[in-house]
């Protein structure tokens, strides 16, 4: 089992930054992948961002150029480091670890990011 804490949503208004971090523990050993999605209201959840545990990095579309994704296999944590947000970025955020062989996915509780004025 994994075991996921998040924590750094909040209100922000557009135009501004907010970062998350998401400490796992657990059965964490080995290749894996950490990442944040989100899901809107009326929505499905989406892909926000991916990092493997040698760092590469995978992002939506729709974040590229705004939001990094960084992560600390010291201290098993990856942060998502989100600037220039906007409205529509409003969405609880959830963050993932995605074992392999099998392909097994953990989730967090979710955090509530608000962009608004």
């Amino acid at each position: 089992q994994v075991q996921l804490v998040e924590s750094g949503g909040g209100l922000v208004q557009p135009g501004g930054s907010l970062r998350l971090s998401c400490a796992a523990s657990g059965n964490i050993f080995g290749f894996s992948a950490m990442g944040w999605y989100r899901q809107a209201p009326g929505k499905q959840r989406e892909l926000v961002a991916t990092i493997t545990s040698v760092s590469n990095t995978n992002y939506a579309d729709s974040v590229k150029g705004r939001f990094t994704i960084s992560r600390d296999n010291a201290r098993n944590t990856v942060y998502l480091q989100m600037n220039s947000l906007k409205p529509e970025d409003t969405a609880v955020y959830y963050c993932n670890f995605r074992k392999f062989t099998p392909t097994t996915d953990y989730w967090g509780q979710g955090t509530q990011v608000t962009v608004s004025s």
